[in-house]
């Protein structure tokens, strides 16, 4: 994220002496992305960042995935999805491929008596962009403290130490990607600025107001790590001298945000807009994208619902958030509920819901969209919570004109 932030206390000068009031040299930390050839920030803890004193195996929940095969279209009801309450230990896997994951947890609140923060965590493999559904808390990073609500994105750098600590119950729909994501580039300038036709802009990005500095840190902590190995998504328990939480001061263009999709300024037009205007966010070989409460096209004879689409490039993952989606009456998709089209296969709006759309003004609706240029498969949560009528509802909507057999 290339908008300069600056929080707790620096020295005028990069990579020269920082010292406490007792005169002892923090200990400067540049955290950079690409090689340090891309956007970076400079950290300057009281211990040593790299001081470990164990390193044990951390056991991750099932991360084996299924394909799609044979090729059909997947209703997923992710209220019906048990998990845990841990926001990082009990992530669900539900769908994947070797360039982004999505997971699915439900936290306990404060209220709870099985409430406690998540571990102290890290993501080495790619950034993470967690859709809050629904609740409310912190998140805790070695950048500072960030606020959380329902509607927000909250984006946190590859490698960057973290632990969620809900105050309510959370609903968190985790993106993990297998490399970094940003805005847009189309949004972007060639400085790094949002430009006046981007749905948002910084002043809609969130970012830690103060560091935090855990004043115990000289007992260590363990910190769980994700990563890969020999081509695959692995665990590691690394426990440190000192606690990660004692970064003093830090700058630079890197860091954790949040996003809410309030603040996302939707783009309409005369005739239906396709997707890549919804965009909010892209990463390698992925975009997301926000579908929001909105006015529809305002042409005489304008079909508000989408079209009929065979995205050739990509599967199509959308997460039902809110409102009525007006496509999809009829096909038992609703509030919690994901819609997984692959590539391969022609997807729309249910047959009845065309005419019904007709003169329609405005849709309240809210979707959280994943592209994938890759094919998607199958995780663990996510064949636990099939609904497996799905794939025949166009068929079977507006089953008087329809002639052939329906698969059961």
């Amino acid at each position: 994220m290339a908008y300069y932030r600056r929080l707790g206390t620096v020295p005028p000068k990069r990579h020269t002496q920082h010292r406490d009031p007792a005169g002892n040299l923090y200990f400067e930390e540049l955290m950079g992305e690409e090689g340090f050839s891309s956007d970076s920030s400079l950290l300057y803890h009281r211990g040593v960042p790299s001081a470990i004193t164990a390193s044990a195996v951390w056991e991750l929940p099932d991360q084996v995935r299924m394909p799609n095969h044979p090729l059909k279209p997947r209703h997923l009801k992710l209220h019906e999805l048990a998990t845990g309450t841990d926001p990082v230990l009990d992530r669900r896997v539900v769908l994947g491929n070797n360039d982004v994951r999505i997971s699915y947890v439900v936290t306990a609140g404060s209220d709870d008596a099985a409430r406690d923060p998540s571990p102290l965590y890290r993501n080495a493999i790619g950034d993470e962009c967690v859709y809050v559904e629904s609740g409310a808390g912190t998140v805790e990073t070695v950048f500072g403290v960030l606020a959380y609500r329902a509607g927000d994105y909250v984006v946190i750098p590859r490698a960057t130490t973290h632990r969620w600590v809900p105050s309510t119950a959370s609903r968190l729909y985790a993106i993990e990607a297998n490399s970094h994501i940003a805005p847009p580039r189309r949004y972007l300038s060639r400085f790094g600025q949002l430009l006046e036709h981007a749905p948002y802009s910084e002043r809609d990005l969130r970012g830690p107001e103060a560091v935090h500095v855990v004043e115990d840190g000289r007992e260590g902590a363990e910190v769980l790590v994700k990563h890969r190995a020999q081509g695959q998504v692995v665990g590691t328990r690394l426990t440190y001298a000192t606690h990660p939480f004692d970064v003093v001061g830090w700058d630079g263009c890197l860091y954790p945000y949040t996003f809410n999709i309030e603040d996302y300024m939707p783009i309409t037009g005369k005739v239906h807009q396709p997707p890549p205007v919804h965009q909010v966010f892209e990463g390698h070989n992925f975009v997301v994208c926000n579908f929001l409460p909105r006015k529809v096209d305002y042409h005489p004879l304008a079909i508000p619902v989408p079209y009929y689409h065979s995205n050739v490039d990509s599967d199509e993952v959308m997460f039902y958030v809110g409102g009525d989606y007006e496509a999809r009456k009829g096909s038992g998709i609703g509030l919690g509920s994901i819609s997984w089209h692959p590539g391969g296969h022609a997807h729309g709006p249910q047959p009845s819901a065309i005419e019904a759309s007709l003169g329609a003004e405005a849709f309240e609706e809210s979707a959280v969209m994943v592209d994938t240029f890759a094919p998607l498969e199958l995780g663990e949560g996510g064949l636990a919570c099939e609904d497996p009528a799905y794939a025949w509802t166009w068929a079977l909507d507006g089953a008087d004109s329809r002639r052939g057999t329906i698969e059961p």
